[in-house]
């Protein structure tokens, strides 16, 4: 596969991985990863830009329908941690809870937009580091 090819599927698997569909990047990343065909950091980059813009599409959709119904836990840690509690948005399930949550509570887009980059770019570059360490 070629580098384009490569980074194209990574940023399309991990954006849907982020949203409330079904799915995951993980494989596509390591098996991206440890083909070789393109740079550690390119692909953490493209992932994490990926699956971030991903979440903050669960987040809009939190906020633009406002009458939506929200796991009740994830309001309560929101509202107790407050956005930095959207470094935890990578997680399966909690995660999209999070940004959906975090998107009916009107959240500021600058920090679940911090917090959650920094979240999943984390998730990324540890998998990078396990996979190729």
């Amino acid at each position: 596969m070629t580098e384009p090819a490569g980074l194209g599927s990574l940023f399309v698997s991990s954006f849907l991985a982020a949203t409330l569909l079904p799915g995951g990047s993980e494989l596509v990343f390591a098996a991206l990863l440890l083909s070789e065909t393109v740079s550690v950091g390119r692909a953490v980059a493209v992932a994490t830009l990926g699956n971030s813009l991903g979440g903050l599409s669960t987040y809009l959709i939190g906020r633009l329908v406002p009458d939506r119904k929200t796991d009740a836990r994830m309001i309560g840690w929101l509202r107790r941690w407050g956005s930095p509690a959207l470094l935890l948005s990578w997680l399966p399930l909690v995660g999209d809870a999070l940004c959906l949550a975090a998107g009916w509570l009107r959240i500021r887009l600058l920090y679940v937009t911090l917090f959650i980059a920094l979240g999943k770019g984390a998730r990324y570059w540890v998998l990078a580091r396990l996979l190729l360490d």
